[in-house]
């Protein structure tokens, strides 16, 4: 029986599959980032340099791997590797690793994950970063929760859960 982790994305994406404009989320939707925290405490997030520096700071209760080509850089609160072996190899003992990001992240890691978690935002965006094309041969929605919109947050939105076929 294989131990490998349950390797799992976990993305907002526009109907477009935009992520963010100028190292910025394009929207807020305080329920989707307190689903993001729920999934992800206690587990290994993988994301690149750019996501890391769009937040504060490292996220509590998770392990930050940073993955950059940049041989210096020294974020605190991270550990920063530069190949996708080293990262998978730090990951190995979580169950559930998670890749947050960006489109770089996401496109290298595509095609070792078992899971997309994503919400999909109804709406397309202006964007500088996207998430790469889902490929319903390879993955399967075995989840789906849509969410319509409200005053606080203007935008129907779904969560979706993709497992690889």
């Amino acid at each position: 029986m294989s131990t490998r982790p349950l390797l799992t994305m976990i993305a907002a994406a526009g109907h477009n599959n935009a992520l963010g404009k100028n190292n910025d989320l394009i929207w807020h939707i305080s329920d989707d980032l307190k689903r993001f925290k729920r999934l992800t405490s206690g587990h290994a997030i993988i994301m690149g340099r750019k996501t890391f520096e769009s937040m504060p700071k490292a996220l509590p209760n998770r392990k930050n791997i940073v993955l950059t080509k940049k041989k210096n850089y020294q974020p605190e609160g991270a550990i920063v590797v530069h190949s996708l072996e080293t990262a998978m190899a730090l990951v190995k003992d979580d169950p559930q690793p998670f890749i947050i990001g960006g489109g770089e992240i996401y496109r290298l890691f595509m095609p070792l994950c078992d899971r997309i978690e994503l919400t999909r935002v109804h709406e397309s965006f202006d964007a500088d970063v996207y998430f790469p094309d889902i490929d319903t041969k390879s993955w399967k929605e075995v989840a789906r929760e849509d969410i319509s919109a409200t005053n606080d947050q203007p935008y129907n939105y779904s969560y979706i859960t993709y497992e690889k076929q």
